[in-house]
């Protein structure tokens, strides 16, 4: 165990945690919402500290991130536990999860995880992925510390509910983000997540403040969050707040863990599709095979610059720089990464 950040004791040696919103407040030897973060007289701990369930080489697109690096790859890990209770979580054996319940864990070491992520070829850096990584903030910021003088970059995928406070403390660490918007509606939020939109919203805008790369996903489920004068609020808020070029993944719901909902039909997903693309300029379908609507356009002339067919990212018509060999015009911040040896 390691001492967590972002907490306070009270009376009676009751600790409330301020690293999420839900601003837990935990009794002696009682944990928080998230399952990890205990009370041991009046000072709170993160079980986690250096303790992986799961890591994997994978591609930058798997994230998903599509503007960042394509065609590289990523160091993820991912521990345990989680700062939402989504009904239909595909990660819920680790996400859902106690120390005390699981024991498949592989301790890392802050510089064994750098080490390990140097050594892997074409590899741009880690990913904090799998599971909500708030819950294991004292390691990721740990490692994404370290990570910066070894050349490495830093991804942190989450569903955004998180404080300000360590959210300020953690963005000059992390180079990209992609946020699960998971809805537009609190009621969404509080019936299928137990948490609430509006700090999601706040992540999300601080983020795109900060000029990291940020990537937004939307996972459609039919009945649930699938209304389109909703979704249509929805991206127009992304355009508002993080720019038009903000790329936006419309992703096919599975039925998993509590939900058996049907799979999202696709025609849905198309018109979805058709509804963020009047606001938006970078729109991926993900969870289904459509290497159309999966290829990345120049938003001034349409050439093709980079096509995702399954196990292979191709890019044309796109210089070094980023900029579309056609008409010159500036599209990606990041390509051919070449990490310092």
């Amino acid at each position: 165990m390691k001492k967590a950040l972002y907490y306070k004791t009270l009376e009676n040696g009751i600790v409330k945690c301020k690293l999420c919103p839900h601003n837990c407040l935990i009794g002696d030897n009682e944990h928080g919402f998230c399952n990890v973060r205990i009370n041991k007289e009046g000072d709170l701990y993160s079980e986690l500290f250096e303790k992986v369930t799961a890591t994997g080489l994978d591609p930058i697109e798997k994230k998903p991130l599509y503007h960042f690096y394509p065609g590289s790859r990523i160091l993820s890990v991912g521990s345990l536990g989680c700062t939402m209770r989504c009904l239909f979580c595909q990660n819920y054996r680790i996400s859902q999860a106690t120390p005390l319940n699981i024991d498949n864990t592989n301790l890392f070491s802050v510089k064994s995880i750098v080490k390990l992520a140097s050594e892997q070829v074409n590899n741009i850096g880690i990913a904090f992925t799998y599971n909500e990584p708030g819950t294991f903030y004292e390691y990721m910021i740990s490692v994404a510390r370290q990570a910066k003088p070894a050349g490495l970059k830093t991804v942190m995928v989450t569903n955004g509910y998180i404080n300000r406070e360590p959210l300020e403390e953690l963005i000059p660490y992390i180079d990209a983000f992609n946020v699960d918007l998971k809805a537009f509606s609190e009621s969404f939020y509080k019936l299928i997540t137990q948490s609430r939109l509006e700090p999601v919203k706040k992540t999300i805008q601080r983020i795109a403040l900060s000029k990291k790369h940020l990537e937004i996903t939307n996972l459609v489920i039919p009945g649930m969050n699938d209304n389109y004068a909703e979704f249509e609020e929805m991206v127009r808020w992304i355009a508002g707040e993080t720019g038009t070029r903000t790329v936006l993944h419309i992703s096919r719901y599975f039925p998993d863990f509590q939900m058996k909902i049907a799979s999202t039909p696709i025609n849905l997903l198309l018109d979805l599709y058709e509804i963020a693309k009047k606001h938006l300029k970078f729109v991926y379908l993900g969870n289904v095979l459509d290497t159309a609507r999966d290829k990345t356009y120049c938003d001034k002339c349409n050439s093709t610059l980079i096509e995702r067919i399954p196990g292979k990212t191709l890019i044309t018509n796109l210089d070094k720089h980023g900029n579309c060999t056609k008409c010159s015009n500036h599209v990606l911040d990041y390509v051919y990464y070449e990490r310092p040896r």
